[in-house]
């Protein structure tokens, strides 16, 4: 990015209208987890710390997608979603583009098995296989046969009930972006999960403030009525979430 760019992108954070979380809650969202089962064990205990030390308050995590895939541990990642409790009262999960094509693999097509494979899923099916010499030796059709058995219904329950959009405030939370020149009620399912540059660089027509993943920045990255969150977790090693309420804005990760 230039330096130009960059003052421009900081003026527009500047000018930003301060959104707002409704009285008596609070969020946490992080980003995308990609199989980092020990990222996401140690930010979710500093985000209970970080919640500890402020007032009581109607606290949702917020899940942003992408929980699979490129780490080693995405069968765990997934129990661990499943499973989280206080000081939550809620916890929602968005459908990333990678639990998309999960999902989709397990549907005994090939075709679909290899895409999932070439975008970071042998990691997953290598978490749910549990033997990487047979994995290792195990034929395509095999494997295509195999992956719906060795993924628990649950799992698959749980990821294909995820959201595509949530609406908290004046804030959206959305996996990929938004299209731009579309209204919030008008966006699809394929823009919500799998959206990039037509986002990130776009001019922002919407008034509220997006909260995304999908894309990685090496910080989080504020824009115009837009913050990415995705820090690349599974080849940084810093998983990142963002704290909301009222107006405030903080940032918890596991780089710091």
């Amino acid at each position: 990015m230039s330096f130009l760019s960059k003052l421009r992108r900081r003026a527009a954070a500047r000018s930003r209208v301060a959104a707002r979380v409704p009285d008596g809650e609070r969020i946490y969202a992080i980003g995308d987890i990609h199989g980092c089962d020990d990222l996401f064990a140690q930010l979710l205990d500093r985000i209970a710390s970080d919640c500890a030390k402020r007032e009581p308050a109607n606290t949702t995590l917020i899940l942003l997608g992408d929980l699979v895939d490129r780490g080693p541990s995405s069968a765990a990642v997934v129990e661990r979603a499943m499973t989280i409790g206080e000081p939550f009262s809620r916890v929602r999960l968005l459908i990333g583009n990678h639990e998309e094509a999960f999902l989709a693999a397990m549907e005994g097509e090939l075709q679909r098995l290899r895409y999932f494979i070439r975008i970071g899923g042998d990691a997953t099916i290598r978490s749910y296989w549990g033997d990487d010499e047979s994995y290792r030796l195990a034929e395509f059709e095999e494997v295509a046969e195999r992956l719906p058995s060795i993924v628990p219904q649950r799992h698959r329950d749980f990821l294909a009930g995820g959201e595509d959009m949530i609406l908290v405030g004046d804030y959206v939370f959305v996996h990929a972006g938004v299209r731009p020149g579309r209204a919030l009620c008008e966006q699809n399912v394929k823009d919500l999960r799998w959206i990039r540059e037509e986002f990130i660089s776009a001019e922002p027509d919407w008034q509220q403030t997006v909260i995304h993943g999908h894309t990685v920045f090496n910080v989080v990255d504020i824009g115009k009525n837009r913050i990415g969150i995705d820090t690349g977790a599974y080849a940084s090693g810093n998983l990142t979430a963002i704290g909301l309420e009222a107006d405030r804005q903080w940032i918890i990760d596991t780089a710091s």
